[in-house]
């Protein structure tokens, strides 16, 4: 660890999601206040390598607050996983005099930051940037909130045609491995039904549940499945298997995709980036690495970064048993 840190460098690396600028803006400007320098790597650990830095000031990050995707670019990287890739960004970050680095992103970010910390004792410090909200040591990743009212503003507008044609749309949301955006926005978007990888309704079981729906009175449904769902291989599968098994339902399917990442971030965002781009620099300026900053209980605590990568996060049983009972 140097003795005093003078030039921090920032970076965002995986997928893009919602806020991400406005924790740059958040890193820089801390930066700027503690009068120590501060560069933008650009295109993750692909720049890292390469030695692609900028330097920044608090007037550089002007108007980038509410802008979605990354100023900095971002890329995955095969050839940092190497030990002969990482020397290379060693090599690059001590010609360029800088004493720690920010790395913004999901897991895959903070694997390749806390190994490089690891083998040439070098300070980082993570900030969870992305909208699964698949992160340990956080209550919300950057981008998580404004994925969460883009999606629940598509379904509304779907709901709208559902209605009108007395449809079942099938709508696919991400989620790889965890259910949180589809679970959130299900409830909020007044789904029948939810599928999360987490849960497994079973395909019988989601039938019998539309069954029961249209026999309530329901004329148009709305399923939310999250991507990572196991009960068919894919939402296509769905569709057919109740085509096959349900009559009086003209089924269709619509898959948000990429649209889910993009967009300005909400106002929670913004200010959760801008928390977090300060406590990284403070943590780094108190002489702490290898942490992932994280809202907990509305604070901002540090979670050591193998945690925060080894860690699953759990689904929220009471949504569960709210999405059931208002699915009624």
């Amino acid at each position: 660890m140097p003795e005093k840190i003078k030039k921090i460098g920032v970076f965002t690396s995986g997928g893009d999601a919602p806020g991400m600028n406005a924790a740059i803006r958040s890193v820089v400007r801390a930066c700027a206040y503690y009068n120590i320098e501060c560069v933008g790597i650009y295109r993750g650990y692909e720049g890292l390598m390469e030695g692609d830095f900028k330097p920044m000031d608090a007037r550089s990050v002007r108007g980038i607050i509410n802008k979605g995707g990354t100023i900095l670019k971002s890329a995955r990287s095969k050839e940092f996983r190497t030990k002969e890739g990482r020397q290379k960004a060693f090599e690059k970050l001590n010609e360029a005099g800088v004493d720690a680095l920010v790395a913004i992103g999901g897991d895959g970010t903070f694997t390749g930051a806390l190994v490089f910390n690891e083998e040439y004792g070098f300070p980082v410090m993570g900030i969870p940037g992305t909208i699964d909200n698949d992160i340990v040591g956080t209550s919300h990743t950057l981008g998580f909130d404004t994925a969460q009212n883009t999606v629940v503003e598509a379904i509304d507008k779907i709901r709208d045609t559902a209605s009108s044609h007395n449809r079942l749309f099938f709508i696919e949301v991400m989620g790889r491995d965890v259910g949180h955006i589809a679970l959130n926005t299900g409830i909020a978007g007044g789904a029948e039904e939810i599928l999360i990888p987490e849960e497994d309704l079973g395909l019988d079981r989601l039938v019998d549940s539309l069954n029961k729906s249209r026999k309530s009175g329901k004329s148009s449904s709305i399923v939310i499945v999250a991507e990572g769902d196991k009960i068919g291989k894919n939402i296509f599968e769905l569709k057919d298997y109740v085509d096959e098994n349900m009559e009086g339902y003209d089924v269709r399917v619509s898959v948000l995709g990429h649209m889910q990442r993009g967009g300005s971030p909400s106002c929670f965002d913004r200010v959760l980036a801008s928390r977090m781009g300060v406590k990284a620099v403070d943590s780094l300026l108190e002489g702490k690495s290898g942490y992932m900053v994280g809202l907990i209980n509305n604070a901002m605590e540090l979670t050591p970064l193998d945690n925060a990568i080894k860690g699953k996060t759990k689904i929220n049983l009471e949504l569960l048993r709210v999405s059931d009972i208002m699915s009624t």
